[in-house]
Formats: C-alpha cells, sequence, structure tokens
C-alpha cells in the first residue's frame, strides 16, 4: 500500500513533484524502448522459415476455430441463439 507522507513546507512538494516527473520520464522511456522492440523488423525469412511459419499460422487458425466451436457449443445462449433439444 502506499503510504501517505505530509509536506510541511512548498520545497517538500517541489522535491516530490521532481522525483516523481523523473520516475515518470524513466518509465516513459522504457516504454517506448520496449515498444520498438515488439515491432522490430525481421530479417528475410528463409523458404523453410517461411514454410514453418505458415504452418504455425494455419495450426494456431486451426485451434482458435475450435475453441470458438467449442464455447459456442457450451454457451450458445449468449451468442443469442436458442436452447438446442437433446
Amino acid at each position: 500500500m502506499a503510504v501517505k507522507k505530509t509536506y510541511r513546507n512548498l520545497e517538500e512538494i517541489r522535491e516530490r513533484k521532481l522525483q516523481l516527473a523523473e520516475e515518470l520520464n524513466r518509465d516513459t522511456a522504457k516504454m517506448n524502448m520496449l515498444w520498438n522492440k515488439t515491432f522490430v523488423k525481421r530479417e528475410d525469412a528463409t523458404k523453410g522459415e517461411y514454410v514453418t511459419s505458415m504452418i504455425n499460422n494455419g495450426i494456431m487458425a486451426f485451434d482458435a476455430f475450435m475453441l470458438f466451436r467449442k464455447l459456442k457449443r457450451n454457451y450458445n445462449s449468449l451468442f443469442g441463439s436458442k436452447k438446442r433439444k437433446r
């Protein structure tokens, strides 16, 4: 939990404000670095890497479809469909 500090004069408030501004600037710089690192342009892939990525993408798409199908079957009422008879 955050500890509340009482300030006795304006100088203490200014010092705390500067500390918070420095911390915010460090965090912003770190976030910018991580964001730019996320979208680094990849080197040209070889044919093998290209085929491997296509297979991986296909498997992920199939897995997403199967998950949606399972969720729709179990929670059909949330999707606005009438309850099926068993």
